[in-house]
């Protein structure tokens, strides 16, 4: 168990710690970074390369933007499996329906709960 939390606990770490000298030492912005994160975790995933770090860091790799992407990739090959040309369409939604739908609604939450304030 203890093995388990601290190797998500590095993979995540190096994997945040990356994107924050992304930010810190290129013009890149933080949205083009993201983007990045995401689009590389799909392209892990497609080809077979993102599974074996999540069996080895679990939520250390599943968590993170890279982990976004992989699940959208999963998704997409599940429902192409199953579906056919369609699931490239619906497969990385439906793989990702929950944790969207989640994020909208703590996000909503977090709004009414705390007041912006003028910088």
């Amino acid at each position: 168990m203890i093995i388990s939390l601290i190797k998500a606990f590095l993979v995540g770490g190096v994997l945040c710690g990356f994107a924050q000298i992304l930010i810190d030492k290129t013009n890149l912005t933080p949205a083009k970074i993201l983007t990045s994160y995401v689009v590389v975790g799909v392209i892990l995933g497609a080809v077979g390369l993102y599974e074996p770090l999540v069996d080895f860091a679990g939520a250390g790799a599943t968590v993170p933007l890279l982990g976004f992407g992989n699940a959208l990739a999963k998704g997409v090959r599940e429902a192409v499996d199953e579906h056919g040309l369609i699931g490239v369409l619906s497969g990385g939604i439906t793989a990702c329906a929950a944790g969207i739908a989640a994020a909208v609604v703590f996000s909503f939450f977090a709004a009414l709960l705390v007041r912006s304030k003028e910088k």
